[in-house]
């Protein structure tokens, strides 16, 4: 039996590598219109229109105001690999553009019927223009009417290419995507001017913003105003890296991953090290299976960072990962642990599409008897580290709560202002500035307690317990490698873990605190390596720790029906106003909120 002819080598057609180079950088429409806008930008645009048909299957044009292309210049904008963006290796190293590959253009021109016209004179309206059909030049560069910058039409986007038209999905699908990658853009960008139509209707009109209040305004119409009302601006800055822009507070979460915008030097990305940053930050106040809503933006030295990881560039690699994640986490974390009640916040009518949503149900019975009791030798008690980090509100309440009703300054009156009663045994109801306060007395003194546990743990260290029997793990020869590199890490929160050989390794203390709960160290560590090859990080021993004392907090706090005196009501709100992310309880519901007068008088019709 003959074997078949083995193919020669050979160069492809240019037609069929831009088709190919096509493949990777054009999914759909909207992959056109982010090349197209991203051009824009990079050519120093400050206004932007946008108009589609059939969303953006038929066509996709776009003019800016931007440099514009000389004449002679533009039949280059049509050859692979052709670009004003890079001249170097020590260009490429240290990316500052959006694009800079040289491909976007040609690979569109060679599955659409593409035209290109552009002027960089502001003396003159007349520019050059340029079209082709699949990749072949239709004719040369002819002179064309065109004001300073650039409009690019595309269409019939594959044409030519029939398998990939077959994938594309309904026009209100399609526009979808593309209204995504506009807002994308916007967001990116707040001092650009953008406008855009869709099958002849004007759908979107964003006006530059300049200051704090326009910014403001722009990300209510890209993002929606609640949003805008339950979100936190932040901003930090260390070493080389900057970072601002907008989180949810956790009581605004959303049931997917569909409002989170992170842009690095102004390009939005998708990126692991970031997500997880995040997640972490949020552990402690969002309720399981929920996602915080951000639009965040890092600025940083462009050579720490690798844009060219991915054809389309939505992901990029940070060359120092580990400092990259600390630092958003950081810097998030801080913001969300400030939410500590303030004049006008939590407003009731902004949650009320949101409350229902956190269903909590309190655990019921007592501490295990170990943890009530003296503890483990040489440890401190259980017992005792949770009555002092709780303070109970019963008698000893009374002494450090001596003034907290009795000396009521109405010119000084707290953000919580002052309690009036107790409601059911459930609720406290106060008044204030604005109006009527109700605080869930269980979930905010819940809050209480879980974060004093946590400072008193951070600062008397972890107690550890010694295994009677070490726990062998059989781990990869790489995770070996990392669990005696990480061994620092692991001692910091109370694991003595020890490399055993090429693919082992041996746990001989751990801490106290997972003696009580039902907590599989094996899993736990072997999760936690993980983390460190995937991200650079991990914050699952710290979560364990925490999940016990969330649940030592939960049983320490005062419970429904337990019957407060007006002082010890105060003392709660007191205790509220200087406590770190008060404003949620450790599963993530609010612990209270605020009708203001005006709402009071709408209920009741005053004024009518």
């Amino acid at each position: 039996m003959s074997r078949p002819a083995v193919p020669s080598i050979q160069h492809l057609p240019p037609q069929l590598v831009n088709q190919i180079a096509a493949g990777e950088v054009i999914e759909r429409p909207a992959s056109v219109l982010k090349e197209l806008l991203e051009n824009a930008l990079d050519a120093g645009a400050t206004r932007v229109s946008v108009e589609l048909e059939r969303g953006g299957m038929e066509c996709i044009r776009v003019r800016d105001d931007g440099n514009g292309i000389p004449g002679e210049e533009i039949p280059l904008a049509l050859q692979r690999h052709a670009t004003s963006k890079i001249s170097c290796l020590e260009d490429l190293e240290q990316i500052t553009t959006l694009g800079f590959r040289g491909e976007a253009l040609p690979s569109i021109a060679s599955v659409s019927r593409f035209s290109i016209a552009s002027n960089p004179e502001t003396t003159t309206n007349e520019g050059w223009m340029i079209s082709a059909e699949g990749g072949e030049f239709v004719q040369d560069a002819v002179p064309a009417r065109q004001a300073k910058g650039t409009m690019v039409e595309v269409k019939n986007l594959f044409f030519n290419v029939p398998a990939r038209k077959k994938f594309l999905r309904t026009e209100k699908t399609e526009w979808q995507h593309c209204q995504s990658m506009l807002l994308r853009i916007a967001l990116s960008r707040f001092d650009i001017e953008m406008s855009v139509q869709h099958n002849g209707r004007h759908c979107l009109q964003l006006d530059a913003a300049e200051d704090k209040p326009d910014r403001v305004r722009r990300l209510r119409q890209a993002c929606g105003q609640k949003f805008a009302q339950q979100s936190i601006a932040l901003e930090n800055s260390a070493q080389d890296l900057h970072m601002d822009g907008w989180i949810s507070l956790p009581t605004f979460s959303r049931s997917q991953a569909d409002l989170q915008y992170f842009y690095v030097n102004g390009r939005a990305i998708r990126d692991k090290v970031v997500a997880h940053a995040i997640k972490q930050a949020y552990q402690d106040v969002l309720y399981h299976g929920r996602f915080p809503a951000f639009v965040l933006f890092l600025e940083m030295d462009p050579a720490q960072v690798d844009v060219n990881a991915h054809p389309m560039k939505h992901e990029v690699r940070f060359r120092q990962g580990r400092y990259v994640h600390d630092f958003v986490r950081h810097t998030v974390g801080k913001a969300i642990a400030e939410t500590m009640p303030e004049s006008g916040q939590q407003d009731v009518g902004k949650y009320r599409d949101v409350v229902d949503d956190y269903a909590h149900t309190p655990q019921s019975g007592m501490l295990p008897r170990s943890v009530m009791g003296d503890g483990l030798p040489g440890t401190p008690s259980m017992a005792s580290q949770l009555q002092a980090a709780a303070g109970l509100y019963g008698d000893t309440a009374m002494e450090r709560a001596h003034t907290a009703g009795s000396e009521e300054d109405e010119k000084s009156m707290p953000p919580l202002g002052y309690a009036l009663a107790q409601l059911q045994g459930i609720y406290i109801l106060a008044q204030n500035d604005q109006g009527l306060i109700i605080v869930d007395m269980h979930a905010a003194h819940e809050r209480i307690v879980y974060e004093k546990l946590k400072t008193a743990f951070q600062q008397q260290g972890v107690p550890v317990q010694a295994l009677l029997v070490p726990l062998t793990l059989e781990l990869s020869q790489q995770e070996a490698a990392l669990a005696e590199q990480q061994a620092q890490l692991f001692s910091k929160f109370g694991f003595g873990v020890e490399r055993f050989g090429n693919e082992s390794v041996v746990i001989r203390e751990i801490p106290a605190l997972l003696q009580q709960g039902e907590i599989d160290v094996g899993s736990l560590v072997r999760d936690v390596l993980s983390d460190l090859g995937e991200y650079d990080a991990s914050g699952r021993l710290e979560q364990a720790s925490n999940e016990i004392l969330s649940t030592m907090a939960c049983h320490g706090s005062v419970r429904a029906n337990r019957k407060l005196m007006i002082t010890e009501m105060n003392a709660l709100l007191r205790d509220m106003e200087a406590t770190e992310r008060s404003a949620q309880c450790n599963h993530g519901r609010p612990t209270w909120m605020q009708l203001s007068v005006g709402q009071l008088d709408k209920l009741f019709k005053r004024g009518r």
